[in-house]
C-alpha cells in the first residue's frame, strides 16, 4: 500500500460515514389504489411506489382530488397549501392536500371546477382538466418540502408534465436537474385534440408547437415521448410491438425516431392483495400445497350464479372489459362450437353495448353452460379466479395485462394470445421439460384460439398429472413487484448519474 493510499484511508477512518441519500421520485398518475382506481394503471400506481419505497427509495404519488374518492379516505387527508396555476390565459385555483397509505405519501391536487364530478374520465373538457393537473404538479413543487430527482409520468393524462417542464420551468433552479420518465400503459389512448388547444389551452409558444403537433392534431402522448428523458412500456414485448403500425395507433414514426430511449419493464401484481391463502372474498382459502379449497370455491360460485356443479367439468372464466381489444370477436365467432362441448363459461365485465348484448343473447340460448355478468366486482372477480380451471384472455393487443397473472396465482390455467405482456408472462407448457404455465396461440384468429382452448380442455380431462404441473408452475411463478421495482430503480439511478 503506497503512502497516499494510507493517508487517504486514515482520513476516511476519522470521518463519520454519511448516510446514503435516498433517490427521490414523484410518481404522477390519474389514479392509484387505494384511493381511486378504474383499471390496471390504478393498480400499478398503488403497488409500484410501495415496492420502490421498500427497496429504500423515497417515492411519492400525486393525484387529482376527485370527488369520487371515498369519504373515509378523503377524511384522512390534510390541507397543505394552495396556489394559482397559469394555463394559457386562465389562472386557476389549486389546493394541495397530503395523506399516506401503505407507507407511501400522497399529494392531491384540488380544484372543484375540474374534479368535483362523477367519474374520472369521459368529460367534454378532459384535455383541459388534465393539462391543469399536469401544470399544477409542477407548480406544487415550489410549495412543498419534497424535491424529486425524477418525475415519473403515466399515460396521456400526465404526458404534458415533461412538456411543461421543458417549456416553462427549466430556468428555475428548483427544476433544473429533474429528469423525467414517461410510461405508456396503453398507446390506443393518446389525448388527441384540436390543434388550437396548443396555444389556447396549454399556452405553448409557437416556437415549441412541434412538440405536440402530430397528424394535424394536438397529441399529448406525442409530447410526452418527445420531452421525457426515458420512455417505458409495461412489458418488453410491447416496447417492440409499438414500433409497428399495427400496434402504434399512428405513432409509429415518432416512436421509431425515439427508439433509443424506449424500453419495456414488465408490471407485477400485489401478491399480498392477490393471495388465495388469505383472500377474504373466497369461500375457502387454499394454496399450492393444499388445493382442496379450490373445488369448494368452484362448487360455491357455480351455485351462486345458478350453474350446475360437476366436479369433472372444466370451468372457463373471462374477467375483462368488454371491448374489441380483448379479443371478444374471436370468442363470439366460435361461441356456438365451444358451448357445444362439455364445458362451462363465465364472463364478468362491462363495456361496449354490442358485446354486452351479444353475450347476453348467447346466455339466453345456453343458460345451462354460460353465465354473463354485466358488472364489475372485485369480490366476485376473486371468487371467479379461485373457481375457474381455465382463464381465457385472447387479446388483440395487451400492453401487459394483470388478469393472467392473478389467474395463475389462484391456480387457473391461462389460454392467451402471444402478444405484449401475455407473451412475456405466459410461456407455453412444454410436456417434455414440464416447463411453462399455460396454452398460447399466435395469430389473431378464432380457430387458432379455439385450438388452444381444446388443448387445455384435453389436458384437463385426460392428463391430470401434467395438468397439476401446469397449475403448480403458475401458482409458484414470481409475479411480485420486486423484480419490476429493481428495474425501475436502476432506470432512475442511470438517469440521475
Amino acid at each position: 500500500m503506497n503512502t497516499k493510499t494510507k493517508k487517504r484511508n486514515a482520513k476516511a477512518k476519522g470521518k463519520p460515514r454519511q448516510p446514503r441519500q435516498k433517490t427521490k421520485v414523484l410518481f404522477v398518475a390519474a389514479e392509484a389504489a387505494p384511493f381511486i382506481r378504474t383499471g390496471g394503471l390504478g393498480d400499478v400506481a398503488g403497488a409500484l411506489p410501495r415496492s420502490l419505497n421498500k427497496a429504500g427509495m423515497d417515492v411519492r404519488v400525486v393525484l387529482p382530488l376527485y370527488s369520487d374518492i371515498p369519504d373515509s379516505l378523503r377524511q384522512s387527508l390534510s390541507f397543505l397549501t394552495y396556489t394559482y396555476v397559469p394555463l394559457s390565459w386562465r389562472n386557476q385555483y389549486c389546493g394541495v392536500y397530503e395523506g399516506e397509505a401503505n407507507g407511501v405519501k400522497y399529494y392531491f391536487i384540488d380544484n372543484e371546477y375540474y374534479f368535483k364530478r362523477g367519474g374520472l374520465y369521459g368529460h367534454y373538457d378532459d384535455g383541459e382538466r388534465f393539462a391543469f393537473f399536469s401544470k399544477a404538479v409542477l407548480e406544487m413543487l415550489m410549495l412543498i418540502d419534497f424535491h424529486p430527482s425524477v418525475i415519473h409520468c403515466n399515460d396521456w393524462q400526465t404526458a404534458l408534465v415533461p412538456v411543461f417542464l421543458d417549456c416553462f420551468y427549466r430556468g428555475n433552479k428548483i427544476y433544473a436537474g429533474i429528469k423525467t420518465v414517461y410510461s405508456i400503459h396503453n398507446i390506443e389512448f393518446q389525448g388527441q385534440y384540436d390543434a388550437r388547444m396548443i396555444g389556447d389551452v396549454l399556452g405553448i409558444p409557437d416556437s415549441r408547437r412541434q412538440l405536440l403537433e402530430y397528424a394535424g392534431c394536438c397529441n399529448y402522448m406525442k409530447g410526452g415521448i418527445e420531452c421525457a428523458d426515458r420512455v417505458t412500456t409495461v412489458s418488453p414485448t410491447y416496447a417492440g410491438e409499438i414500433m409497428d403500425s399495427y400496434f402504434a395507433y399512428g405513432l409509429e414514426d415518432i416512436l421509431r425516431k425515439r427508439s433509443f430511449k424506449i424500453s419495456g419493464i414488465l408490471n407485477g401484481i400485489d401478491v399480498e392483495d392477490y393471495d388465495p391463502m388469505t383472500d377474504k372474498a373466497l369461500f375457502a382459502n387454499y394454496g399450492v400445497k393444499d388445493m382442496s379449497g379450490k373445488s369448494v370455491n368452484k362448487e360455491s360460485v357455480l351455485r351462486l350464479i345458478s350453474l350446475q356443479y360437476v366436479p369433472t367439468r372444466p370451468m372457463i372464466a373471462m374477467i375483462t372489459r368488454l371491448t374489441s381489444q380483448k379479443g371478444l370477436d374471436l370468442v363470439l365467432d366460435i361461441a356456438e362450437e365451444l358451448l357445444a362441448a362439455d364445458i362451462q363459461l363465465v364472463i364478468l365485465g362491462m363495456g361496449d353495448w354490442k358485446y354486452e348484448t351479444r353475450f347476453k343473447d348467447l346466455e339466453h340460448r345456453y343458460g345451462n353452460k354460460l353465465r354473463v355478468i354485466i358488472n364489475f366486482s372485485r369480490d366476485l372477480a376473486s371468487k371467479l379466479y379461485a373457481a375457474s380451471d381455465i382463464f381465457l384472455m385472447p387479446s388483440k393487443f395487451e400492453p401487459c395485462g394483470l388478469s393472467q397473472m392473478i389467474a395463475m396465482r389462484y391456480g387457473s390455467v391461462p389460454v392467451v394470445r402471444e402478444t405484449g405482456g401475455l407473451k412475456d408472462t405466459v410461456p407455453a407448457y412444454n410436456p417434455e421439460t414440464k416447463e411453462g404455465v399455460g396454452f398460447t396461440f399466435k395469430t389473431f384468429n378464432a380457430q387458432d384460439m379455439l385450438n388452444a382452448i381444446w388443448r387445455a380442455v384435453d389436458m384437463y380431462y385426460n392428463n391430470k398429472k401434467d395438468w397439476n404441473v401446469v397449475v403448480k408452475n403458475g401458482m409458484t411463478k414470481d409475479f411480485s413487484w420486486s423484480a419490476s421495482a429493481k428495474n425501475y430503480a436502476e432506470l432512475y439511478k442511470t438517469l440521475i448519474k
